[in-house]
């Protein structure tokens, strides 16, 4: 039989599509996720669902830390543009050599603790960074985020919770250096917002129960202060 002989026609789109652009490449971290955590990415992705819902409508937004930014592009349906960036220039030329011309963005390699991100933004996010930023180096780190926003600026932040870390695999144990709990998460942002607004967050549901027990947290800052 013929790989492309369908019984039911209602699934030509997909060979369509195929034809027409290939088939779509999983990003670096995607891919790992999917040989060893298949449920991890549906984790990642309702993270990245969040952050699409709570910025829509907005107009310019920064990613910091986007990794594969496999995600990034539920975020893209929401807003008008997207500047992702990530320190580590592997994961921004993978990102850019999977850029399908539908979903196009700009990803550039930037490392935030030296310096702000040119141009005005009216949004930021970044998930799972903080906890991997030593904590002396925390404020530089979200100050200069701060200065790549406009005047009404807003962030969420995004990282797994302190309770969480001792269910957490050791390799990254070792790489969460600066995990918080929902107080320490909220003082924090507290320091460059007027209004921050803590969720709590379980495999793929977002709430507002019992911190303690969130194995992720997001935080959403509204009101920037001056600087």
């Amino acid at each position: 039989m013929a790989t492309d002989t369908l019984l039911d026609p209602v699934f030509q789109v997909l060979l369509d599509v195929r034809e027409e652009i290939g088939v779509t490449r999983l990003g670096l971290t995607a891919n790992q996720l999917w040989h060893h955590d298949p449920r991890h990415l549906l984790f990642l992705l309702a993270r990245y669902k969040f952050v699409a819902k709570m910025l829509s409508g907005k107009k310019a937004v920064l990613e910091v830390g986007c990794g594969d930014a496999f995600g990034t592009r539920l975020v893209l349906q929401e807003v008008g543009r997207i500047c992702a960036t990530d320190i580590e220039p592997v994961f921004v030329i993978d990102v850019n050599d999977r850029m399908a011309d539908r979903w196009r963005f700009d990803c550039r390699v930037h490392d935030m603790l030296a310096g702000p991100v040119e141009g005005e933004f009216d949004a930021a996010y970044s998930l799972d960074v903080i906890e991997h930023i030593a904590p002396e180096k925390e404020h530089p780190f979200l100050s200069n985020i701060c200065q790549s926003l406009g005047e009404h600026g807003v962030l969420i932040l995004g990282t797994p919770s302190l309770q969480s870390q001792v269910h957490a695999s050791e390799p990254s144990r070792q790489g969460h250096i600066n995990c918080k709990d929902h107080k320490e998460l909220k003082k924090l942002v507290s320091t460059y917002f007027h209004t921050v607004f803590i969720f709590s967050m379980n495999d793929e549901v977002v709430h507002t129960g019992f911190y303690p027990m969130a194995h992720y947290l997001f935080a959403i800052g509204v009101g920037k202060k001056n600087q």
